[in-house]
């Protein structure tokens, strides 16, 4: 009965609200960290209720607690002394077993919230440890850092709608205890499950710099900070800074730290234009460039694959030197592994999208996604009014992931349209207006 104040029914407007995001995040993976206080907060069974609401839209959850505050009231409770209280230093005997025994009560507490919200979970050993060792030559005892995180199990529990349940007190390959930072911890499986985002729930407003509460925050604004003046980073979240920029450095576009004490507040932050919570993030565009000559071998070595099996239309390397001003790149560490072209034509306020690349090996980081993005608002900002795109075999993404609808040859510019209906390829017509940017924070 103690949650039952905090939590209310969801009203149609929320569905409402709710549902014009929901092909965004549908299908991708959320690690979200729950700080160990949060569980003391009355709002921590409206909390489990968001996460149920999370994975019946059917966003992939992964749950991470710490268990810092729980150490601090076992010892007080019982007058001992802890070496460490957050998992940073070392972690002497005494305060493993604290460790030990309050990962297992909270770990059990988060598994019957869920399940009182008909949610499938797991506490589950996914993660293995190796000792963190000396430092500074300090020996670091019981605290240990991730060895190697089992993705394979924690991929098929999540296709199998189960959220996994992940406590901060990992083993080595023999068996020993050890006691990992929370943050860290969920930093690891962010990195290493492709998570589009990583969220942190405390009762704290955000990230706050020199006292002021950050509503969005660029990732190398926070990295100079850290660098050059950490103490400007209030304490509470300076740990979650620093991991939300290692994690989103990895390829997690965006970082969240949220005010545990907001009812509601997960849903808000993550289906509402604005949010209530701190988003830092990545700009992935700043790894898009417009093609050069140079790139043209790139281009038709990294495409060539998919014009073999008729994803995309084939494209000689004439062809493709000779529209080059056509192409963007998207680049990691001058390494071209992903393009797109933009065609335009005379007397027409639409713009053809095509050759829309990622190599496989960076599949499942939404570059694709934001590629397309990227094209759409460079053709907006060119004074375009619409974009179509032509695909035999990609029409969900467009669709789904970015926001396509059905057209029909009436869409087509005339040149385009004579060739879209001389062609055997019989492609989908796919079409986007480019309205005025919206201010929508995700």
């Amino acid at each position: 009965m103690e949650d039952r104040k905090n939590t209310r029914e969801l009203q149609p407007a929320d569905l409402r609200g709710i549902l014009k995001y929901v092909p965004l995040w549908r299908n991708h993976v959320f690690v979200i960290a729950l700080d160990g206080s949060v569980m003391n907060e009355d709002n921590f069974g409206n909390i489990m209720l968001e996460l149920a609401v999370l994975r019946n839209l059917n966003i992939r959850v992964v749950l991470v607690y710490g268990i810092g505050a729980q150490i601090q009231q076992l010892a007080t409770d019982r007058g001992f002394s802890v070496s460490d209280v957050r998992g940073y230093g070392p972690t002497d005997d005494q305060t493993l077993q604290l460790g030990m025994e309050a990962s297992g009560i909270l770990g059990q507490r988060i598994q019957s919230k869920l399940t009182r919200n008909s949610l499938r979970c797991a506490n589950v050993n996914a993660v293995r440890c190796t000792e963190l060792g000396i430092i500074g030559g300090v020996s670091q005892l019981n605290t240990g850092k991730v060895e190697k995180v089992d993705t394979k199990l924690l991929e098929n529990l999540l296709s199998l709608e189960i959220v996994p349940i992940i406590s901060p007190i990992g083993y080595s390959r023999d068996g020993q205890a050890l006691r990992l930072n929370s943050d860290l911890l969920a930093s690891e499986l962010a990195r290493e499950l492709k998570a589009s985002k990583l969220i942190f729930l405390l009762p704290h407003a955000g990230l706050t710099i020199k006292g002021q509460f950050r509503l969005n925050a660029d990732v190398n604004e926070v990295r100079q900070l850290l660098e050059k003046d950490p103490q400007s980073i209030d304490d509470c979240v300076r740990s979650k800074a620093r991991y939300a920029i290692k994690t989103i450095d990895a390829g997690t576009p965006r970082a969240h730290i949220i005010d545990s004490r907001i009812h509601d507040g997960l849903l808000l932050e993550v289906f509402s234009k604005v949010g209530i919570g701190s988003m830092i993030h990545s700009n992935p565009y700043t790894q898009i460039r417009p093609a050069r000559k140079k790139d043209v071998s790139a281009i038709y070595n990294l495409t060539k694959s998919a014009v073999r099996d008729e994803s995309l239309r084939p494209r000689t390397r004439q062809n493709i030197e000779s529209a080059i001003a056509d192409y963007h790149v998207y680049e990691i560490d001058e390494s071209v592994i992903g393009c797109f072209r933009l065609s335009s034509f005379p007397r027409s306020t639409t713009v053809e999208l095509g050759s829309v690349f990622v190599h496989p090996a960076y599949h499942g980081r939404h570059i694709g996604q934001t590629l397309v993005e990227y094209a759409s608002e460079f053709g907006r900002k060119s004074g375009k009014s619409k974009i179509v795109a032509l695909t035999t075999q990609s029409l969900a993404f467009f669709r789904e992931s970015c926001g396509f609808k059905i057209g029909t040859p009436a869409d087509l510019p005339g040149s385009l349209r004579k060739l879209h209906a001389s062609s055997p390829r019989k492609s989908h017509i796919l079409l986007k207006e480019l309205k005025k940017k919206s201010a929508r924070k995700a």
